[in-house]
C-alpha cells in the first residue's frame, strides 16, 4: 500500500483543517517545501497536495506551491482543489503534478471530467469521491449532492476512472481513526478500484488494517503533523512493505 503524505495549502502555508471546515484552521508550517524535503528524506516518494484557496476560489491558486515542490523534490505529486478547466488542469500538469484529482467537477460537470479521462488517460485523473453519510459531497465539502458514494464510483469505473480516493468527511481531521467499514464495502461492491483511503487516520496500527482489506494507498495528513504516527515509523513501514 502506497503511503501518501497530504500537504494542504492556504495563502501559500501548510495548514489543516478539521472535518474542511475552513474555520479551523491551522497553521504547521509556513513553507511547504521544508516539510515536502522532510519527506522525501524519509524515502517517502508520493504526495497529496491540496489547494484549498483553489476548493474556494473554482480555479487554481497555489500552482507556485507544486511547483517549487515538483522542481526541488522528485516526490509523485497529485494535485487537487478547485480544477474546473482544460487550462486549470494545463497549469496544473505543467507546475509538475503527475496526476489530479476531480471532485466537484465530477459532479457538477460530468462531461468536461469524462473529457480529461480520455485526453489524458485514467493513471493521470483522479475521482475524488469525498462522502458524508455514503452521500458525495462537493464545493470543499460545503454542499452534499444527491449522489450516492457507491454507485457514483461504480458509474465512472465504467468510464475508465481507476483510481478513487475516498475522504469520509465525519472522520477528517479528527483523528478517530478511518472508515474501515466504508473501504471494506466498497472494495468488496468494487474489486477493480484502486482505492486511496483517506481521514481519519490517527495511529501507525491503523496503515495495516487499511492494506490488509485490499486499499491501493492511504493519505496521511494530521496524524504526521501532531505526532501521533513519525516518519520514521514510515520510512519502516515502507522499507519493510519493499
Amino acid at each position: 500500500m502506497r503511503i501518501i503524505p497530504a500537504i494542504d495549502i492556504i495563502d501559500g502555508q501548510c495548514v489543516r483543517l478539521s472535518k474542511g471546515d475552513y474555520t479551523t484552521k491551522k497553521v504547521y508550517n509556513e513553507n511547504p517545501l521544508e516539510i515536502a524535503k522532510a519527506f522525501e528524506a524519509h524515502g517517502i516518494e508520493y504526495l497529496h497536495l491540496v489547494d484549498l484557496d483553489g476548493a474556494k476560489a473554482s480555479h487554481i491558486v497555489n500552482y507556485k506551491v507544486l511547483e517549487a515542490i515538483a522542481t526541488k523534490t522528485n516526490l509523485k505529486i497529485d494535485f487537487g482543489g478547485g480544477l474546473k478547466t482544460d487550462e486549470d488542469l494545463k497549469i496544473a500538469f505543467e507546475s509538475g503534478a503527475g496526476q489530479i484529482t476531480g471532485g466537484s467537477i465530477a459532479v457538477k460537470q460530468p462531461d468536461i471530467f469524462k473529457n480529461w479521462l480520455s485526453a489524458f488517460g485514467a493513471d493521470k485523473i483522479i475521482l475524488g469521491a469525498d462522502a458524508n453519510n455514503e452521500k458525495i459531497a462537493i464545493s470543499g465539502w460545503l454542499e452534499e449532492s444527491d449522489e450516492d458514494l457507491i454507485p457514483f464510483v461504480k458509474n465512472y469505473m465504467t468510464e475508465g476512472v481507476s483510481y478513487v480516493i475516498c475522504t469520509d468527511i465525519a472522520k477528517d481531521g479528527m483523528l478517530e481513526g478511518p472508515s474501515f467499514d466504508l473501504y471494506e464495502k466498497m472494495l468488496k461492491q468494487l474489486p477493480h478500484v484502486k482505492l486511496i483511503a483517506s481521514g481519519g487516520i490517527s495511529k501507525f496500527d491503523e496503515l495495516p488494517k487499511l492494506a490488509e482489506l485490499g486499499c491501493e494507498g492511504t493519505i496521511i495528513g494530521k496524524a504526521i503533523y501532531e505526532n501521533k504516527i513519525s516518519l520514521k515509523q514510515l520510512e519502516n513501514y515502507i522499507v519493510n512493505a519493499n
